[in-house]
């Protein structure tokens, strides 16, 4: 398979508010989105299994976000916690640089916003449904 690189785009990939991690990272936050899951689904039938109350069944959102938060970085190439302190990684597990661009910085933390919001909605309404289901 042969890469397509455009002539506005850097050699290492970086797109500012777009992707900003190559595949030694996006393979880390795939590990952490299964890690999340796991610990979720365990954390439900737990729950589940010793009758606990609705509103202890919602503590089921906190590692549901984590699982989600880390396929989503996954899949959009792009992680929020390098957007937040400017950094990316195209290279190996450790290799960070800084984004040294203001402009660039500005765009990365509104995306990271933005899947940050939708990961917390979505665990929490999985998790509020989880608590509401008549168990």
């Amino acid at each position: 398979m042969t890469a397509i690189q455009y002539l506005d785009e850097p050699a290492d990939g970086y797109r500012p508010g777009a992707c900003n991690i190559g595949p030694a990272e996006i393979s880390r936050r795939r590990r952490s989105g299964y890690l999340g899951l796991g610990v979720a689904a365990a954390l439900a039938v737990g729950l589940v299994v010793t009758d606990a109350a609705p509103v202890l069944r919602l503590s089921v959102g906190a590692p549901l976000f984590v699982g989600l938060l880390g396929f989503a970085q996954a899949q959009l190439r792009f992680c929020v916690g390098f957007a937040t302190m400017g950094l990316r990684n195209f290279g190996a597990l450790g290799g960070e640089s800084k984004v040294g661009d203001r402009a660039a910085h500005r765009a990365d933390l509104r995306r990271a916003t933005v899947i940050t919001a939708g990961c917390a909605a979505a665990a929490g309404a999985v998790a509020v449904g989880f608590a509401l289901l008549p168990l």
